[in-house]
């Protein structure tokens, strides 16, 4: 079944990254089509999306442009992609949709740049600081009632609710804001993850003149 992703620029897009995890973890076989970002305003990619916005699959007569959306397509294709259980799977979309409409304090102050090893300490807030503190929160009490196994939310397997926070866990490593012992701990497994891994090594590879002042200029 011909399908193509397209993506926007690794270094900084953190709905990309999500889109490509959930694809990636479907096994779902997809061309993958990097789409430099203007920076609020890509026309480039609003040639090729719908919305204006990445990620965005096609695949067999299917367009998915929205994150939640590609996810739930995605676990149509391949059911593991949330956890097993009417309360884990509940409780993973549940987390999954707070990612997705949330923690607007955290994403402005904090934008994503995989590039960048000296923003330690940048953009703490009381509104980022607030949105991090609800995010240990979640987490913590996730990995208490489903995440007995293994180092993941829910155990053992890296699925849609990790892949929704996996760039929340970029945030919080490159901004290096106070966190809890287990938070840093699920962070640095998220990281090792061998997806996670590609993508930060495919961020490494991309050219220059895709990086962006206004994300290169923090510290």
């Amino acid at each position: 079944m011909a399908a193509r992703l397209y993506l926007g620029t690794a270094r900084y897009s953190s709905w990309s990254l999500r889109g490509w995890l959930l694809v990636r973890l479907a096994g779902l076989r997809a061309e993958e089509i990097f789409v430099p970002l203007a920076g609020g305003n890509s026309p480039e990619v609003k040639k090729i999306s719908p919305s204006g916005l990445v990620p965005y699959l096609e695949h067999d007569g299917a367009e998915i442009w929205e994150s939640l959306a590609i996810a739930e397509y995605c676990a149509d294709l391949n059911p593991a992609l949330w956890p097993a259980g009417r309360v884990a799977k509940a409780r993973a979309r549940a987390i999954a949709a707070e990612m997705h409409s949330g923690f607007r304090g955290l994403r402005l102050a904090m934008p994503m740049n995989l590039g960048r090893t000296d923003y330690a300490g940048l953009g703490q807030n009381p509104e980022s600081l607030a949105d991090i503190a609800r995010i240990e929160t979640l987490w913590a009490q996730t990995r208490a009632a489903f995440g007995a196994g293994g180092p993941y939310l829910f155990g053992a397997d890296f699925n849609a609710a990790d892949a929704m926070y996996a760039p929340v866990v970029a945030r919080l490593l490159t901004y290096a804001p106070p966190l809890s012992a287990a938070a840093k701990t699920y962070c640095d497994a998220v990281r090792a993850h061998p997806l996670v891994a590609e993508w930060y090594y495919t961020a490494a590879k991309e050219p220059q003149s895709w990086q962006l002042e206004k994300y290169e200029s923090l510290a």
